[in-house]
Formats: structure tokens, sequence, C-alpha cells
């Protein structure tokens, strides 16, 4: 069979269509080169692994002989993987939603010019004409003829455009004074927003929004030590933690979360399951575990770990990237069941309590099959069939077992194994939260292995790079990156310390500074200077399915400063956050991850180093995290430690000792428990 251009790619969603009678290339300078020898628009295709429509348009176009005939006579067709090149999924994105005043969404269908200037656009077009889309074929040939005929409007369009990249921006507020007043308003506006029935900040689709769970845990925190508690917004976090772990979109047999619900009370997912939205939601239910003692939290933090571990691990200990949400041809399919099915699986008695729980005794909730959702509570049970809960979660436990068996038996959904250096470093972040909480060390082992390979395999030369499969690393790295795999190290230091950890941070750091800040307005581009140039560098401060760079790169700058005493750090984070404040002030609730960087920049941070033998530190670190404290961190180092000169002057000779610092100030050295919980009294609950 002859295969296009796609045929030695790296993606797996490229890899896809490597077979397609499309002549697909992927995005370099061949295609953009004979895009502009041809004078031929470019059709570009974003999608990934994982997608749903994307498989739809692929089998109802990509692969017929006669589009592909079209596509390819009428232009230069290139496939990306919007996984591995987000930068040009936040450029073109951004442009169809400018370009037609609609949403955007994957698959995202692009028309250029050879220049690469976008000049048409949509997301899913269907192969005959339906849902009010033209057919593709025909959009094709009217795409084409406007290319050829209209090329001074296309022209006054993309000076039009550029203006509008360019006013994306919001402009920075240098003498800024910095202070609390976003932390209150997200916090309304997160009330506002709140669904008081089911949980979560929006109607349906809904997603999970962990970034909002962590600010409503936070002001909780912070309002606790004041006189007037936030209960409100503790309950806000609780229950959609609780409704999202009850509901269909968390995997009740395997453990994992799905990326959406597209009702409004987490019943039905779409099926895919991201390693991003899990690494997040790891972190949120470990730390509410933390703050509220709430065994379901810990449950599913538990099994959540479990699964990545289990399912999503490579051999050599990083992170797959998702499985997909079809499975032989079906969206859902691995998931869903009849009640017939699971009745011939289990005891009487298994069923009675299983099929209650789960809903197998009501109608059918997925096209005509049963995805499972707890619909009656374990004490409800228990007085219907004359039992102790204890007696009917051992029931349902033993009967969740056998199911995930037998599901393990099925055709499994797809799974994209290539390794991206952004999401491992959210969950390397995960399970240095969970390790701790959970008092689990192979989670902590599992996080430091997979830290281990990227800086084996993605780390070259002073700089990352952004993927890596099947043996083979490329892609120059992203701010993502950089940002999120600092403030990983930053969270594992805090759970096991390795000198080797804190140094990858700081280089990582420091790349940071000298390719990705804007030197001149604060903050940072999505690109290094050193990357290829697009028609837009990208410079964004809102969280989107994972959390700004431009708010996580501030966070981190933050306690690395305050940790290592370096004010380079502290000048950048601020310069970040006045770039920022503008929008922050605008909208507070599309920007928590700099919310959560401003609160560490303002005098809530606290730096306790804890210096001695090594398991004497460990066993004190492990104390006094027992704590929810999220403006603190906690450093065991154990004696011995090659350690920077902030660190090293830190030295608790023969004792363990430990020394408090609020911003640059730290305390005398601390040797007992009374005296560090005097110290820490102040931010005690």
């Amino acid at each position: 069979m002859l295969r296009n251009h796609l045929a030695e790619e790296t993606s797996p969603y490229l890899l896809q269509h490597a077979d397609n009678p499309v002549d697909w290339y992927p995005w370099g300078d061949a295609a953009l080169g004979r895009a502009k020898l041809e004078n031929k628009p470019i059709l570009l295709s974003i999608g990934y692994s994982a997608c749903h429509w994307c498989h739809v348009m692929a089998h109802e176009s990509f692969e017929d002989p006669g589009t592909a005939a079209l596509m390819n006579e009428l232009f230069i067709n290139i496939k990306v993987d919007r996984e591995e090149r987000p930068d040009l999924d936040k450029i073109y994105q951004l442009a169809q939603q400018m370009l037609t005043h609609g949403s955007g969404g994957w698959p995202l269908t692009m028309f250029l010019t050879p220049e690469e200037q976008p000049f048409f656009g949509g997301t899913y077009f269907p192969k005959e004409p339906r849902y009010g889309m033209p057919a593709f074929r025909d959009l094709l040939r009217r795409v084409a003829d406007y290319y050829r005929e209209q090329n001074a409007e296309i022209e006054t369009q993309n000076q039009q455009l550029t203006a509008a990249f360019a006013a994306m921006v919001p402009a920075p507020a240098p003498d800024a004074v910095l202070n609390d007043a976003p932390l209150a308003e997200a916090r309304a506006a997160l009330e506002r927003s709140f669904d008081a029935t089911f949980g979560g900040f929006t109607g349906a689709p809904k997603f999970p929004h962990p970034h909002s769970i962590e600010r409503c845990m936070r002001q909780w925190y912070a309002a606790a030590a004041g006189p007037t508690p936030d209960l409100k917004a503790l309950y806000m976090a609780s229950l959609t933690l609780t409704r999202m772990a009850e509901g269909g979109l968390y995997d009740q047999l395997g453990g994992g979360f799905a990326r959406y619900s597209v009702d409004g009370s987490w019943m039905i997912p779409h099926f895919e399951k991201m390693l991003y939205d899990n690494a997040q939601l790891l972190c949120e239910y470990s730390r509410a575990h933390l703050a509220t003692g709430e065994a379901l939290f810990a449950k599913v933090s538990h099994e959540t770990a479990d699964w990545i571990l289990r399912d999503m691990r490579s051999p050599e200990g990083a992170f797959f990237s998702s499985l997909d949400a079809d499975s032989q041809g079906h969206e859902g399919k691995f998931y869903v069941w009849t009640p017939g099915e699971v009745e011939s699986l289990l005891t009487q008695t298994e069923y009675a309590a299983f099929s209650r729980r789960f809903g197998l005794d009501r109608g059918a909730n997925f096209e005509g099959e049963w995805h499972l959702h707890a619909y009656r509570s374990l004490d409800d049970i228990a007085a219907e069939t004359q039992a102790t809960p204890q007696s009917v979660t051992a029931l349902i436990d033993s009967s969740r077992g056998k199911l995930l068996h037998a599901r393990n038996l099925r055709i499994w959904p797809a799974r994209d194994e290539k390794i991206l250096t952004a999401w491992n470093a959210l969950m390397i972040k995960g399970l240095a939260i969970a390790a701790r909480v959970l008092n689990r060390p192979d989670l902590a082992a599992a996080a430091s292995t997979a830290v281990d390979f990227l800086r084996h395999h993605l780390w070259r030369d002073g700089r990352l790079l952004a993927t890596y499969k099947d043996g083979r690393a490329h892609l120059p790295a992203y701010l993502d990156d950089y940002a999120f795999l600092a403030d990983a190290l930053v969270e594992l230091l805090q759970t096991r310390w390795r000198g080797a950890d804190l140094e990858l941070a700081r280089q990582l750091t420091e790349v940071l500074l000298d390719q990705f800040e804007d030197p001149e307005h604060g903050g940072f581009f999505f690109t290094a200077k050193e990357h290829e140039k697009l028609i837009h560098r990208s410079k964004t401060f809102a969280d989107e399915s994972v959390p700004a760079g431009n708010g996580v790169a501030a966070g981190v700058l933050c306690r690395l400063g305050y940790l290592l005493g370096e004010t380079r750090y502290l000048d950048s984070a601020e310069r970040t956050l006045q770039a920022a404040w503008t929008a922050i002030r605008e909208y507070p609730q599309a920007h928590m991850s700099l919310l959560n960087a401003l609160e560490d920049f303002l005098p809530s941070m606290q730096v306790l180093v804890i210096r001695g033998e090594a398991a004497s530190a460990a066993e004190w670190a492990r104390e006094l995290g027992a704590l929810y404290a999220p403006t603190r961190l906690i450093f065991a180092i154990p004696t011995g430690e090659e350690l920077p000169a902030a660190l090293a002057t830190k030295h608790a000779g023969a004792a363990t000792a430990a020394y408090l610092c609020t911003g640059m100030t730290c305390s005398a050295p601390l040797t007992n428990f009374a005296d560090i919980s005097r110290a820490l009294k102040l931010r005690v609950t």
C-alpha cells in the first residue's frame, strides 16, 4: 500500500492517517515549501488520537478515495497532532474563532494561504449535508474557488487578523500594586456559577475544572485563620468532588476520570480518558482528603493512582497520553453493560447490592445500555436489603473486582502511547502529593522514575524536548513543559529530597527566563526565542484544560525564589502578575493558576526547611505536613547534601532542626515540636 508522508511520524494520531488516500504531510518545510512553489492553499487538519469526532471525519472523508482525490487536487494537506504541536493549535483555534465567531474544537479544519495565514475554518464537516453544515466536498470546491478569486479580500482579512492577534494580549500594568482583591472577586464568581445540586461550575457539557476546586480549597483555608470562616467555599469543592466521584464521569470499576460529562449531573461522559485530567484530579482529591479526612476522597485518590500505574505507565516508567473514547468503532462500548451481563457474573446477593448502587434496576442511560453511576447510598441499600453498610461495601467491592476482570477481556480502546513532557510533569506532581497524603512510597518512587526518564530522554544540551515515542524524542519544548516540570520538581522535593531534582528545577527556571520571558512587558511567551517563526507568538494567561503556563511559571518562580533567596525569580513573578493584572481583574475566574501565584507572592507563603538525619527529618516533615496548608512548603533535607548558599546556611549540626521562613526572613533553628507549633500558630487551623 502506498503511504503518505506521515509514515515516519511519532504521533499515534498522525500514524492513524498514514494509510489515508489523502497526501498528508506533517507540518514542516516540505509541505510549506510545496504550497509556496505551487501557489496552492493549505488544508490544515488538527486533532488527537482519542478524539471521537476526529475519527468520524476520518472515516467519512479522509478514508474516502473521492474526497481524498479532491483534497489532493486542490490543496496541500497538513495533519497536526494538537498534543505534539499545541503552539499551532493555539494559533489556529483562536483564528477560527475570530473568523467564524464560533467556538473552537477538534477536529479543527483550517484553510491557509501558502504563507500560513488562515482565511477560512471550522471544526467537523460531514461528508453529506447535515447538522446545518455543507458537505465537505462542496466546501472544498468553494474554498478553493474563493482562494483563486478573492486574493485582495483575503489579504485585507489577513491584515485584520494580524491586528486582532496583537490586540489579544492585555495591556500590562507595570505600576499596579498587587493586592488580594481578585481573590475575593473570583470567590464571588465561583459562587454565582456553582451548581448546588450536582456541584461543578458550568452546565452541560460539564468539565471538572480542577483549578476552580483548588481555588475554593485555598479560599477556605485562607479564611479559616480569620474571624469569618468560609465554609461555603469548602462545601463547593467537596460537593463537586463527591458528585464527580459518584457519577459516570468516574470509572466506577477501574478508577480514573473521563474528560467531561455531556450532561449536568456527571452521568454520561465523553469516554476518552486523558492523562492531564487525571493528574490534576489526583492532586485535588488527595488535597481534599488531607483537608477534610473524607474517606471517599482517599478512595478515589488510591484508585486513580492505581489506574495510572496499572494502565497508563510505560515500561520505562513514564506515562502515556490517553485512552480513546471508542472501541470497536463505538463510543463507550468498552465501559457499558446490560443487567443480564452483570447478573451472570455476580452472585445473587452481590447483584442485589450492585444493581441498586449503580442503577441496573432502572432504565438504560446510554444508547440502550447501562453506564455505571451511583444512585443509592450504601446506607439506603443496607436498609433495603436488611444488611449492614459494611457488608454492602464488601459486596460492591467484590462485584467491582469481578466486573473489572471481565471488562479487561473485552477489546480495549486504543491507547496513545506518546509521552508528553508537560502532561508527565502534571502526573509527577499529582503522584508526589498523593504519596505524601496517602502514605504511599510507591507513588513517590513512580514520580521519581518518571523524572529520571524525562531527564535522560528529553533533557538535552540544556533544553527540553516536548514528546517521545518508540525511542525518539523531538520537537522543542513549550512554556508548559518547562513551567510544569519545574513546578512538579518543587512538589516532589517536598516528598523526597534529591539534589539533582533541585538542580534540574533551577536549570529549567533559568531557561524560562532566558528563552520565554517577555523582557519588555512581562510574562512568558508560549514558544521560546529559538522556536520556529510562526504567524503569531502566543502569550496567554487564562487557564484551559491545563493550567496557564504563565500562572504555573509565576507560582514556581515564587516558590523557588523564596526557597533559594533568589530575588530575580521573585521579580519575574511580579512582572508576570503585573502583565496579567488587567485580565485577572476583568475575569478572575478564568485565571485561577495566576490567582494562586498571586496568593503565593503576597505575604502568605511559608517555607519550612528541616535539616537532620534522613529518617528523622522525614518523620518531622510527615507530622508537620499532616495539616492542609496550601501556602506552606515543607522540605526535609538530609545532612550531608550539597546545597545552594541560601540552604547551606540552614545546618542542623548533630540535631534535627527546622527553619521557618516567611518571605526572605527566616527563624532561628527550631529544635522541638513545641517551638515549631508556636511559630506556625498563625497558620494552623
